[in-house]
């Protein structure tokens, strides 16, 4: 039986792959190891009837593995590592949670309307702790291969690199060399390139939270 994942659907173009980083997380995963599945784009201001029937709360992604649909990315991402352990993704746990605080740190930054609230500080100091772990263990978090953390990572720096340059005209610092190429070895993975919204989508994503 194929595996079916559902995920959002891009604003306003409800044929296009969406925005959300969960979702790209678990495709991301699904490609890494060369798993075959059926993709369904779900339009989360108009939800069809047949994806609130198998998950009523309404939330991407959403895996179907051996018949049973299955919700929350870290969840599906643990049962594909159980489920098909080649190639090995799981992270070393000592190295789970490392950046696991930078997205939270840029939505703050990115929706903050005072430049001297701390968030844009908080959200550096984050990323200068990853440079440093990135220094010591890299090129990946886990050393010299991708693994689990990566790939939740990747769409999150990636929504983070478009936002703020879009909305703040802000970038990752120059002196964060590593950080950067981090960034250049994840988006030019072709799991990567297969799975990433189009930058237009992301923008459109995060307009209303910014505008808020």
């Amino acid at each position: 039986m194929a595996l079916e994942v559902a995920v959002k659907a891009a604003v306003g173009a409800p044929n296009v792959l969406g925005d959300c980083p969960f979702s790209q997380r678990v495709l991301l995963t699904l490609e890494e190891k060369k798993l075959t599945y059926k993709l369904h784009l779900i339009d989360l201001s108009n939800k069809p009837q047949w994806f609130l029937e198998v998950n009523p709360a309404g939330k991407v992604p959403v895996i179907q593995i051996d018949g049973k649909w299955v919700s929350d990315s870290d969840v599906i991402v643990g049962i594909l590592e159980e489920k098909y352990p080649e190639p090995p993704l799981a992270t070393p746990p000592e190295f789970a949670f490392v950046g696991s605080n930078i997205f939270g740190s840029f939505v703050s930054f990115l929706k903050s309307k005072d430049p001297n609230d701390g968030t844009e500080q908080a959200l550096v100091a984050e990323l200068n702790a990853l440079d440093e772990h990135l220094k010591a263990h890299g090129p990946y978090v886990a050393g010299e291969k991708v693994t689990a953390v990566d790939l939740s990572l990747a769409p999150k720096l990636y929504h983070l690199v478009v936002a703020l340059g879009h909305f703040k005209k802000w970038n990752i610092p120059e002196n964060l060399a590593h950080i950067h190429n981090y960034i250049k070895l994840l988006f030019s993975r072709e799991s990567f390139e297969k799975t990433k919204a189009a930058k237009e989508y992301v923008i459109a994503g995060w307009a209303p939270k910014v505008n808020a």
